[in-house]
């Protein structure tokens, strides 16, 4: 998997000294840029879950032990 290029319109929002503060997207644009880093946190719990090298457990006993803190 290559990385990916997001190609969008920014319009910088600036203070009056001209300096840039903010930015406004396209809302497509914004949910995409949220959707990208759902998939990269997603990938660094994967990474950090395989480098602590603790034994998986089946979702289904996670869930249990869950259920049961809560109690």
């Amino acid at each position: 998997m290559g990385a990916r290029k997001i190609k969008f319109k920014e319009n910088y929002v600036v203070d009056v000294k001209g300096k840039r503060v903010g930015v406004v997207l396209k809302i497509s644009d914004y949910r995409k840029l949220l959707d990208d880093l759902e998939e990269l946190e997603s990938i660094r719990a994967y990474d950090a879950a395989m480098a602590s090298g603790e034994k998986p457990i089946p979702f289904e006993v996670a869930i249990s032990r869950i259920e049961k803190r809560r109690g």
